[in-house]
């Protein structure tokens, strides 16, 4: 039987290498995206009506979508640079969105069998990680992601037990995303997804709601 999946932010460099990544090993994938759809995480009738439109089940979901800062703008460096727009706006993709997605999600899982939900969050929405400071917004956001997939997780096993609900950290990947940040190494995005995809096929119920990277390490909350 043919797996499927299911992956939102498909056009972009992470979710286009997830894409590939998955169909070379045979996945059925279904893709969603702005570019291609007009799939607006952040607008509830947009979600609704393009989830209500895909006939599940889908054993793979991963939510790869996210910005940096809105167009035009920088992650903040200091408290002073703080803008309140530029913030909701940060948080309406990277927050908000998901947590649509996850609310429209469940009746496209399998019931009695493994399925696997990965949100693309960032190490940099560990508060135990923080060590640098900055990136406000980004940071409050990814937080906050990572805080929704964790209670989704719960809610999700609770008629699902053979569910998987995680967030992961892709690493730097070098993407229109991350051209203007040279501060860390960067992967290309076909090695980050191969990555991803080598770890979510190695999860299982026992770390369902957990926060992990690339290498499948768990990552402090």
């Amino acid at each position: 039987m043919t797996r499927r999946a299911l992956v939102i932010g498909a056009s972009g460099g992470i979710g286009t290498a997830l894409c590939t990544v998955l169909a070379t090993k045979g996945t059925e994938v279904t893709r969603l995206s702005r570019a291609a759809d007009g799939f607006d995480m952040t607008d509830p009738t947009s979600v609704e009506g393009a989830m209500n439109r895909l006939r599940g089940p889908f054993e793979t979901v991963l939510i790869a979508s996210g910005i940096l800062a809105p167009e035009g703008a920088r992650p903040e460096k200091s408290l002073a640079e703080i803008d309140a727009e530029n913030m909701a706006r940060v948080m309406a993709v990277n927050a908000i969105g998901p947590a649509l997605v996850l609310k429209n999600l469940p009746r496209l899982l399998p019931h009695g069998s493994r399925c696997v939900v990965g949100v693309l969050t960032a190490r940099v929405g560990s508060i135990g990680d923080n060590h640098l400071g900055g990136w406000y917004s980004y940071r409050a956001a990814k937080a906050a992601a990572n805080q929704i997939v964790r209670t989704a997780a719960i809610e999700i096993a609770r008629k699902r037990k053979d569910a998987v609900v995680v967030s992961f950290h892709p690493g730097t990947v070098e993407t229109s995303f991350t051209k203007a940040y040279t501060g860390h190494p960067k992967v290309a995005p076909s090695e980050a997804a191969t990555n991803l995809v080598e770890v979510l096929d190695q999860l299982t119920s026992a770390q369902n709601g957990g926060f992990f990277d690339w290498a499948g390490k768990p990552v402090p909350w």
